[in-house]
């Protein structure tokens, strides 16, 4: 049984209004629950949150409703999700056309409008490389239940249905029959919980993080107004993914705080210094032999890609 809605402000796709900062967090936390609820009655109140005059509840919306993939009405997922494509936000578009990847073939009737949002030359590189993912994914799902293309799991060898297609895509980015998306998600489910139990350091903001080196970072973003994604898994280049340890998503811009001198420690610390050079990213690295005065580092080398706020 899902909770009583929370009452959701609706508004037209134009400026939105403010929304009161405590509304702000009950809607957002509300769209996760959703997302997280695995109950195809979700998609109703879904649908009013992607009206919400907050783009972080919209984004969260768009996303939480890729989440259901699979378990929601597709065709009515759809269409709640095709008006955010145009939304002011580019977070909000990047995550619509996420989520639209999540259904496969039921969002071909999105390709049209995907393939127009990646050729506006205004367009952030970071939402088109998303809209592009989507694109793909539902060009080869579509592919697939017309019988036009053939798919193997990457680990076993064996022929994959449009589902399982979709399926592994979404969560991994690459393509794995049901058997062996199982035990991947599991190896992945407790390489992930291993990585999070490191996670002890609070920041103001309420983020957990692995130290204080990170933690010092995560307050410097936030105190300047700079929003960010923490450890969270990204898609870098085709079917490899990387977590770096933090993502600014307004500059498509990387930061890796280096926090250790072992010999394997640096052996991993090349290998993702190789992947950054090789696509090109825009990173800027720090290292804990620079915690005594990181903040003047991070002020320093942010400017060379940032117009940074004063601090709040």
């Amino acid at each position: 049984m899902l909770p009583a809605t929370w009452n959701v402000p609706r508004t037209c796709n134009k400026p939105y209004m403010h929304m009161d900062i405590t509304n702000e967090r009950k809607l957002a936390a509300r769209a996760k629950a959703l997302g997280e609820s695995a109950d195809a009655a979700a998609l109703t109140e879904l649908t009013a949150l992607t009206r919400s005059a907050s783009a972080l509840v919209r984004r969260l919306a768009a996303s939480a409703i890729g989440k259901l993939a699979g378990i929601v009405p597709a065709a009515s997922a759809v269409d709640t999700l095709l008006p955010l494509l145009g939304d002011t936000h580019p977070q909000v578009r990047q995550y619509a056309a996420k989520a639209l990847g999540a259904f496969g073939a039921d969002a071909e009737k999105a390709l049209p409008d995907l393939r127009a949002l990646y050729a506006n030359p205004a367009q952030q590189d970071y939402v088109k490389r998303t809209v592009a993912a989507a694109g793909k994914a539902i060009r080869a799902a579509v592919d697939i239940a017309t019988q036009q293309a053939v798919h193997s799991c990457r680990r076993c060898g064996v022929k994959v249905t449009a589902d399982e297609y979709t399926r592994s895509r979404q969560a991994f980015e690459r393509i794995f029959c049901d058997k062996c998306f199982d035990e991947v998600y599991i190896e992945r489910r407790n390489m992930d919980t291993k990585i999070e139990l490191h996670k002890t350091v609070r920041a103001k903001d309420g983020t957990l993080v692995q130290s204080d080196g990170e933690r010092i970072i995560a307050e410097f973003l936030r105190d300047h107004g700079i929003a960010y994604r923490y450890d969270e898994r990204i898609r870098i280049i085709e079917g490899y993914a990387i977590r770096p340890d933090f993502y600014l998503p307004e500059f498509d811009l990387y930061i890796e705080y280096w926090g250790m001198d072992t010999t394997d420690y640096k052996i991993g610390m090349l290998k993702k210094l190789k992947l950054y050079q090789q696509e090109g990213k825009k990173l800027i690295s720090v290292h804990f032999s620079d915690k005594p005065h990181l903040r003047d580092v991070l002020r320093k080398k942010l400017t060379r890609f940032v117009r940074l706020e004063p601090a709040t």
